[in-house]
């Protein structure tokens, strides 16, 4: 019988010095708070982080950003987290930002195995100054290279211990992309059934994209903005 989980002490030591690693979530929904204070404990560095914000100052991401851990973040805005822009600005991080839906794409074709997407969006702005323009019969369009990681840690509402995954609220957005889009998929969940307890039809991502498991016995605060439970 297949069975995924093991302790965030193991999965983590999968993310090393030097990796991409994705981390999904929508602001708190799909965010995996639990793997990220374990990878700051852990003390890996020189990371490049994909993720659509860097959660609000002293929780998520930005704690990784705080403590010097990450080289490069890609992301759709950091409005939400002053800190982080104070940072950017300080040049202490380089900081790649997209549109939201650009960065959702390029996660995607990576996941597909597409080198990349072209898009219009953009191309009557500086942006068309610092991409590599394409030709698409009588329009112009900037191509954006595909986006792959290392390591993808996303958070689960409910999964079976073959990894097959449900997910809560706006988590959706990204988390089932980025585990496409990973070498390596770690998931957190705080709900765990057996194999055949999920109807087919409802599976929000399919086992096959998941590596390892880890079961959260308890949820720190910092998940407390909307119940996460899903079955």
């Amino acid at each position: 019988m297949i069975d995924k989980t093991i302790s965030i002490e193991q999965a983590i030591t999968a993310v090393r010095d030097g990796h991409t690693v994705m981390v999904g979530g929508f602001g708190v929904p799909g965010t995996p708070f639990m793997l990220i204070d374990r990878l700051l404990a852990q003390g890996t560095r020189d990371l490049t982080l994909v993720k659509n914000e860097a959660n609000e100052a002293g929780m998520g991401v930005s704690k990784l950003l705080e403590a010097g851990r990450v080289r490069t973040l890609i992301a759709s805005h950091l409005g939400l987290n002053p800190t982080a822009v104070a940072m950017m600005n300080r040049r202490e991080i380089k900081v790649e930002l997209y549109p939201q839906g650009i960065l959702a794409e390029k996660i995607r074709a990576g996941g597909a195995g597409l080198l990349g997407i072209a898009t219009d969006i953009g191309i009557d702005t500086i942006l068309r100054e610092k991409r590599q323009l394409v030709k698409m019969g009588d329009r112009e369009a900037i191509l954006e290279p595909a986006l792959r990681a290392d390591i993808a840690l996303i958070h689960a509402a409910t999964a079976d211990r073959a990894g097959n995954l449900l997910f809560a609220k706006s988590a959706r957005n990204f988390c089932p992309l980025m585990a496409m889009a990973a070498e390596r998929v770690i998931v957190e969940t705080e709900t765990i059934v057996p194999i055949g307890s999920l109807d087919p039809d409802t599976v929000h991502l399919p086992g096959a994209f998941v590596d390892h498991i880890v079961v959260l016995d308890d949820l720190s605060e910092e998940y407390g903005v909307l119940p996460q439970h899903v079955l």
